[in-house]
């Protein structure tokens, strides 16, 4: 409401809840416990319930309509309806997230905490320790949600078999693996197929491993969190920037002035040529590599080559293109 002012008449109200989901929070105190009135807000927006009357944040119906459009509406619900079964499960089905404001008992209730992580995995924080060590339950939470793993128990972060489901969901979910597991051969290919970042969290022996790290910089993010070693390594090196062309970044001085690689980058991404060497940076054939995926990329060249008229309209030309709408 724009003047803030207090509505004492019914239908001003009803009018107002048409317009503004707010409208509720300005209602007289005998609007604000109007079983009808209070329907129509809470059917706009869920969560107008924080406004109603506490005799209608008992009302069973009142709240199942509030939760049935925004299961956070159950923050506002009475203690006795936040114990309530169906009325707990209804909220958790439109958002996991709900699952905060249940009762402490049925954050232990079996059904309603799968019903939770189904919606939105990561309402398994809210579960109670017994069922974030239940593997189902979990299982089903990383399936939807690999980072779900994070509110698992310890005995089911080294879970073989919990931890797999996760990283093949997301691979990052690795961050939440037991040590033993981040060691784990099979485990940790699992996560860097899904994301190359992931091999930041594999351990130490991993990251010198040389088929993990092949099969992570298949994936933009890997080369970085490798060691050290492959950032030398020539054939690692190819086939990190062809999956991202600013892995070049991380890439040894030697190969940021390897010009095969160097052409592979930038033909990723234009970009790439920042990180090239100086002398990769005065090379014309380089740099139109470059500015052919990337008209911004000639601002990365060296000054001879960014002051060229050719090389100039050439970048003006595809930064235009990369204005243009393309139909097909």
């Amino acid at each position: 409401m724009t003047d803030n002012k207090i509505i004492t008449d019914r239908e001003e109200m009803l009018e107002a809840i048409k317009i503004d989901d707010d409208a509720l929070e300005y209602a007289s105190e005998s609007l604000k416990a109007d079983r009808e009135v209070v329907l129509e807000a809470i059917n706009q927006w869920g969560l107008a319930l924080q406004y109603a009357s506490d005799s209608l944040k008992a009302d069973r119906e009142v709240i199942i309509e509030a939760v049935k459009n925004d299961g956070n509406a159950l923050k506002y619900a009475s203690d006795s309806l936040k114990a309530d079964r169906e009325v707990v499960i209804k909220a958790v089905r439109e958002t996991g997230y709900a699952l905060e404001y249940a009762s402490e008992t049925l954050k232990a209730d079996r059904e309603v905490v799968l019903e939770a992580v189904k919606s939105y995995a990561r309402g398994l924080q809210y579960a109670s320790e017994t069922l974030k060590a239940d593997r189902e339950v979990v299982i089903e939470a990383v399936k939807n949600d690999g980072n779900a793993l994070k509110y698992a128990s310890d005995s089911l972060k080294a879970d073989r078999e919990v931890v797999i489901e996760a990283v093949k969901q997301e691979g990052d979910a690795l961050e939440y693996a037991s040590e033993t597991l981040k060691a784990d051969r099979e485990v940790v290919i699992e996560a860097v197929r899904e994301s190359g970042y992931a091999l930041e969290y594999a351990s130490d022996t991993l990251k010198a491993d040389r088929e993990v790290v092949l099969e992570a910089v298949k994936k933009a993010g890997a080369l970085e969190n490798a060691d050290d070693s492959f950032k030398a390594d020539r054939e690692v090196v190819i086939e990190a920037v062809k999956s991202g062309g600013n892995e070049l970044a991380a890439a040894s001085d030697s190969l940021k002035a390897d010009r095969e690689v160097v052409i592979e980058a930038v033909k990723n991404h234009g970009y790439a040529l920042l990180h090239a060497s100086d002398s990769l940076k005065a090379d014309r054939e380089v740099v139109i590599e470059a500015i052919n995926q990337w008209g911004g990329a000639l601002q990365h060249a060296s000054k001879k080559l960014q002051n060229d008229p050719e090389l100039k309209k050439l970048a003006e030309d595809e930064t235009m293109m990369g204005l243009v709408p393309q139909t097909y």
